[in-house]
């Protein structure tokens, strides 16, 4: 998972320790120069008058012992992996306006923005590469840039260590504009609680829908799922299979009969059997079609959906942000599913579509069993993005 970014990124942090000379990016503090007070000069007709019949005594020499400097205490170093595992088990708020990057003491020292500015147009192109969003990868070098520049830092820490949680950090806040906890909201609805899946074919919709359901159904709710695709024979079977797999009830008409007629059917049976829950399958042509559009509309207007999930496929990178926005625009997306995370090499959608959409991530799915659905989570993703 990851895998591309993932290197590339601990390929940035090495190369911030290594090819970067550590005097340049970590700028000398400036000692204050002690101030000694002028000496006054003495004036002739203010010199003290000595006693001619008494000589004065010489004064005695003061002998002054060189001050020895004691050479600096090396700091331990500890490893990458150590690091990381000790950064993790860390529990104690983090200081004010610096997060988790590790602050220095008295003898720590800053970070020069002139040797930073190479660390982050790398960081930059990096982002860019892996399929990141232009504003999130704008947002998350701003990020790093605020982590950063001109902070005190531990010197006992690589600046290896310091630049990755500094873009931990950055990722982190990027993340966290929203975040959805599915599990309590189906638990605070009124039965039936209808949610509603749009997205495009191929993206994995009808089998994230059948996780869904397992997930429902293990946590002790009654599922309804209605097969409003009937642009496609084949996308009614796909859902029928699912359901006598799982052992849920199915609504569906034949091919071409109306998807709003389907998901009327299935609320008002969902109704009538004091069912809890009620998946609709929708249509996944492309998101330009207007008559795919409308239909979405339509289904809104009959069902009254209490949830909107976009099913966005990960491997798709930005396309994937331009689906969500298409649908986004025409009935109001709730939450996001990002399938095949497992496989995405990139990572450029689950960074980018949360905050680029300005809606939170549900559910990712990662792998092709009914229990391979995880609640999306700030810290699931960040170990890994990062973890070795």
């Amino acid at each position: 998972m990851f895998d591309s970014l993932k290197s590339k990124l601990k390929g940035l942090f090495s190369k911030a320790d290594k090819k970067l000379d550590r005097e340049e990016i970590f700028g000398k503090e400036e000692e204050p120069t002690p101030t000694t007070p002028a000496e006054t000069p003495v004036k002739p007709e203010e010199k003290p008058i000595q006693d001619s019949t008494v000589p004065a005594a010489p004064a005695a020499p003061v002998k002054t012992e060189p001050v020895k400097e004691e050479p600096p205490k090396e700091q331990p170093k500890i490893s990458r992996k150590e690091f990381l595992k000790l950064h993790r088990q860390q529990k104690t708020a983090p200081p004010e306006n610096t997060k988790n990057v590790p602050v220095g003491e008295s003898g720590g020292k800053r970070i020069k923005e002139s040797a930073l500015d190479e660390i982050l147009d790398e960081l930059y192109f990096t982002l860019l590469e892996a399929d990141v969003a232009l504003p999130v990868a704008d947002k998350i070098k701003e990020g790093v840039r605020d982590n950063l520049l001109g902070k005190k830092y531990d010197r006992s820490y690589t600046l290896e260590q310091v630049v990755e949680l500094a873009v931990k950090d950055a990722v982190r806040d990027v993340l966290q504009i929203n975040e959805f906890d599915f599990d309590d909201w189906i638990t605070k609805q009124k039965r039936p609680a209808v949610v509603m899946f749009v997205g495009i074919n191929g993206t994995g919709k009808t089998t994230a829908i059948a996780k869904i359901a397992y997930r429902l159904q293990n946590n002790g709710k009654t599922v309804v799922m209605a097969a409003c695709d009937t642009f496609r024979a084949g996308a009614i079977e796909q859902l029928s299979i699912h359901a006598d797999k799982l052992g849920c009830k199915i609504v569906k008409q034949t091919q071409d009969a109306d998807p709003a007629a389907v998901a009327f059917d299935a609320v008002e049976h969902a109704k009538s059997k004091m069912k809890d829950v009620v998946l609709v399958d929708t249509a996944g042509r492309m998101q330009t079609n207007s008559n795919l559009i409308e239909e979405m509309k339509k289904i809104v207007r009959v069902a009254k959906p209490d949830l909107k999930v976009f099913v966005g496929d990960s491997l798709a990178g930005n396309n994937a942000i331009e689906q969500a926005k298409v649908f986004d625009d025409a009935i109001g997306i709730d939450a996001v599913i990002l399938t095949k995370i497992d496989t995405d090499a990139k990572g450029g959608a689950a960074l980018s579509i949360a905050h680029t959409i300005g809606k939170p991530i549900a559910f990712v799915c990662n792998g092709q069993e009914y229990g391979d659905i995880v609640k999306f989570n700030t810290e699931w993703m960040i170990e890994r993005m990062f973890s070795d």
